[in-house]
């Protein structure tokens, strides 16, 4: 008998001992899976190690993440809720994005690691922590000279408490004329929550971040429906009526260097005084791909190009103020999903029994692979402002769609339109051919935005603006 107690107690102390309780989840705010993302990612933008997420999430694989699955950030005492990620907007700052979310400036410094509010550049992604049942405060205010937070607060049918507490102010007194303010009443929808000038109704860029390549969509409303000038990088850009708002479409360049470049906005009020605004906004890598061709040395010399550059960069620098396009562009190609060389990939041109090599180049089009004499469309409406034979581009035709947007055909065996045509889109314009600088037939078509080429599978893929 004392044996079998004895036993026993051995095999309870022995279990007891081995036996550990499951790994529990560790608290802390939650973070949602996005596109793209890794535990060495996430790891990193919360400068933690993967251990750290893997101890706090024991029952995540590494290594099968799905998006909009969540995983707790450990290490961030004091925050709770969900943790989203937001694009900042231009005119976005850290005092309206804090007014706007009610995320303490402490937090959001923290949470996103910045050390100076300079850093709150246009199109990096911020993360927020989102508490069930929050609301972000879309109604901006603005105090004119003169006016009281008394007479703001009666003007929104709130009270002068509520709006010093929701933008964190220190009292009633210390809001100035022209500070971007937030009401929790729904206002005018006329309106939008950035940190802009008053003179502003409204001012975006899209798509966010930019990518060498792109097309950028900028629209913008002014108080009094004011003429507004903008310039991005270092292009002025053209705005045209659409609606309410002032649209202009900007090509951004593939070779201009990652990095952070001006964006600059100005407009006139209606007494004469102007206002402007300028924020850093971020451009990121096309990722682009290279490749070597050999040819003829005559379409690499820059006696040639450099001349043959100089006529289309003047054919294409006007703005037309008609807008001829309405729709997607369509392929001009006979087989549209023939692309035998993508957009801005990185070229090196050897001239072909010289030592003549030509580096930094990109390719600036699509081109479609198609023997010699197949029909070439065009790809949207607009009329024909040149058509001719050039030493690189061979023969040549360039179709200007309007508001500083055109569409260049290269390399053609022969030209179907002349000079000051209007077409339509799906009209056949010319023949495939392999004129100029080609190795061999094939369909070159490339879209000008107000003076830069861009990506034309955009314009495939989505109706601007």
């Amino acid at each position: 008998m004392r044996n079998r107690i004895s036993l026993f107690l051995l095999f309870f102390l022995l279990t007891s001992f081995f036996a550990q309780p499951a790994a529990a989840q560790a608290s802390g705010p939650v973070y949602i899976i996005q596109p793209g993302d890794t535990l060495f990612s996430i790891a990193g933008r919360f400068n933690l190690t993967v251990n750290d997420l893997i101890e706090a999430n024991p029952g995540v694989d590494p290594n099968n993440l799905a998006i909009g699955q969540e995983i707790v950030i450990p290490g961030l005492e004091g925050l709770t809720g969900r943790l989203e990620t937001e694009v900042v907007a231009f005119g976005d700052s850290l005092r309206s994005l804090s007014r706007r979310t009610q995320v303490s400036d402490e937090n959001l410094r923290r949470l996103n690691r910045l050390i100076s509010p300079s850093e709150l550049y246009v199109g990096i992604s911020l993360i927020l922590p989102v508490q069930e049942g929050q609301n972000s405060l879309s109604t901006r205010i603005t105090p004119a000279l003169g006016e009281s937070m008394l007479e703001l607060a009666i003007k929104q049918g709130s009270d002068p408490w509520t709006l010093t507490s929701l933008n964190k102010l220190s009292g009633m007194w210390t809001a100035i004329p022209g500070d971007v303010l937030y009401s929790p009443v729904t206002g005018n929808e006329n309106t939008t929550a950035t940190g802009l000038p008053s003179a502003f109704l409204s001012a975006s860029i899209a798509p966010l971040p930019i990518l060498q390549g792109s097309t950028e969509v900028i629209r913008i409303r002014t108080a009094g429906n004011t003429p507004a000038t903008a310039t991005l990088v270092d292009k002025p850009l053209n705005f045209f009526p659409s609606n309410d708002e002032q649209v202009a479409l900007q090509g951004v360049h593939a070779l201009l260097e990652p990095g952070l470049y001006p964006f600059r906005i100005e407009a006139t009020l209606p007494d004469g005084s102007r206002q402007s605004f300028e924020q850093m906004i971020v451009v990121v890598s096309g990722s682009y791909f290279e490749e070597e061709l050999v040819v003829d040395p005559s379409t690499i010399d820059p006696a040639a190009t450099e001349p043959e550059n100089g006529t289309i960069f003047s054919v294409v620098a006007p703005a037309t103020p008609t807008k001829f396009w309405d729709a997607v562009f369509a392929s001009p190609a006979v087989f549209p999903d023939q692309i035998t060389s993508f957009f801005g990939t990185r070229r090196t041109y050897h001239g072909s029994g010289t030592n003549l090599t030509i580096e930094g180049l990109i390719h600036t089009g699509l081109d479609y692979s198609g023997g010699e004499g197949l029909q070439i469309f065009a790809p949207a409406p607009g009329r024909v402002v040149f058509a001719a034979p050039l030493t690189v581009r061979g023969n040549a035709t360039i179709i200007d769609h309007g508001w500083g947007v055109y569409s260049g055909i290269w390399h053609q065996s022969e030209i179907l339109v002349n000079v000051g045509d209007v077409v339509e889109e799906g009209q056949v314009i010319g023949l495939v051919g392999g004129t100029g600088r080609a190795t061999a037939a094939h369909l070159h078509w490339e879209v000008w935005v107000n003076g830069v080429q861009v990506d034309p599978l955009d314009w495939l893929n989505q109706v601007y603006p």
